[in-house]
């Protein structure tokens, strides 16, 4: 998308959450030259997350049929 400086400072907090959204950049003409607000490419923040023990893998609707009679029991234990 191009826009004007004018066009950009009447809307900059829509483009800028436009841009970072669907990661396509904004492109500004001021004075016949073309400035580009690009997001920074990289993985997503949540493929930079650590690895936790005990934490669902797959898919956790595969444990709303899971049998837990042979684990539960009426009596305190």
């Amino acid at each position: 998308m191009r826009v004007t400086p004018s066009q950009l400072r009447a809307n900059i907090y829509r483009l800028i959450d436009q841009v970072v959204e669907t990661g396509q950049p904004l492109e500004i003409l001021r004075r016949g030259q073309v400035l580009r607000l690009v997001p920074p490419q990289g993985t997503p923040w949540i493929d930079r997350l650590p690895l936790r023990e005990g934490v669902i893998a797959g898919d956790p609707e595969e444990l709303v049929h899971v049998d837990w009679s042979g684990e539960w029991s009426p009596e305190p234990r």
